[in-house]
């Protein structure tokens, strides 16, 4: 053998065995930490995170091989979320995913540094969340949950189900700017539907419980729920407001009318959970959330509540039966 080949030969064994050992050691253990506004037995998130862990797995992802999952289940309650939030910075994670506005701004405030992505927020951009939609420029990136004219299509909704409405009462929170800007896009659209808006601001339980009281007195009466931590929180009493007085209501999101809602339209969030999946895996593998553009919504699903048409004396039209994504009956 000439020494030329020798040493090519020898060179190609050293380089070739690093690769033949690093290939038996085990894989990077990565961490994912998870905060979510609701309690652990709250079968909507759940289904939700399924997704999610569905999404990480496709992309190569295996809890206990090569990936860690801290989730925090902080209730809709501020001083958890926060406290939640700050412990799971504290454990180091590699990337948390923080489910809307009340949990990626503490998230934020908790960290600078570690990359953070939202399945779902209202107005990232507005929230002071990222600097631009295209651009986020800081360590947050995610998903919209919806965009402000989704609140026209909701007043159409509400019409052709319950052709009589003539005066609809928006439930909004005004801490939050999405509540805001929705009841303008209403407000707008209103007069063409030959529709009255009105508002009602959400503080509390009893503040909300006592302005829908004095909305339902007067007859021909609607209601359309915007989204917020706040409308989260109270779900189940609105939805109870709503069949107690016999209000027809539009909500944005499945969970209200699993609960006895009459018809939500909005964003498929199963299928934001999957995509921001995708994202986390993005993360993981070296890109910056800088330079992960905020998404809009691009799957929506309409759930129709038959049950509680029927309670309200409404009959459903084949054709609006046809467009749900899901009928409970």
């Amino acid at each position: 053998m000439q020494r030329r080949e020798f040493i090519t030969l020898l060179g190609g064994a050293v380089a070739a065995w690093p690769f033949e050992v690093r290939a038996q050691q085990p894989e990077r253990m990565r961490r994912i930490g998870i905060l979510l506004p609701a309690t652990a037995d709250d079968a909507q998130y759940q289904t939700w995170v399924t997704s999610f862990l569905q999404g990480l797995q496709q992309s190569g992802w295996t809890i206990g091989r090569n990936v860690q999952i801290d989730t925090r289940w902080a209730t809709a309650n501020a001083a958890t979320i926060r406290k939640q939030a700050a412990e799971l910075v504290a454990l180091a994670p590699d990337v948390i995913l923080a489910h809307g506005s009340m949990s990626v701004g503490p998230s934020l405030e908790a960290t600078h540094t570690v990359p953070i992505v939202f399945p779902v927020a209202a107005d990232p951009v507005a929230a002071g969340f990222v600097e631009s939609l295209a651009r986020p420029g800081g360590n947050a990136t995610g998903f919209m949950n919806m965009e402000y004219d989704i609140g026209g299509k909701w007043l159409e909704l509400l019409k052709e189900i319950a052709p009589n409405v003539t005066r609809v009462a928006i439930i909004r929170d005004t801490a939050n700017p999405t509540g805001i800007a929705v009841f303008g896009v209403i407000q707008a659209m209103a007069p063409s539907l030959r529709v009255e808006v009105t508002s009602i601001n959400m503080r509390d339980a009893g503040e909300t419980e006592r302005s829908v009281a004095a909305f339902a007195r007067s007859p021909n009466g609607g209601l359309i729920v915007t989204p917020s931590g706040s409308s989260l929180l109270h779900r189940d009493l609105i939805v109870k407001l709503a069949a107690g007085h016999k209000l027809p209501a539009v909500y944005f999101e499945r969970s209200y009318v699993a609960a006895g809602g009459l018809v939500s339209y909005g964003t498929d969030f199963v299928a934001q959970y999957r995509q921001a999946a995708g994202y986390v895996d993005r993360i993981l593998r070296g890109e910056k959330p800088a330079d992960l553009p905020v998404q809009a919504p691009t799957k929506y699903e309409m759930v129709l509540n038959l049950k509680t048409a029927k309670a309200l004396g409404l009959p459903v039209a084949p054709s609006l039966l046809a467009r749900a994504t899901e009928v409970i009956e």
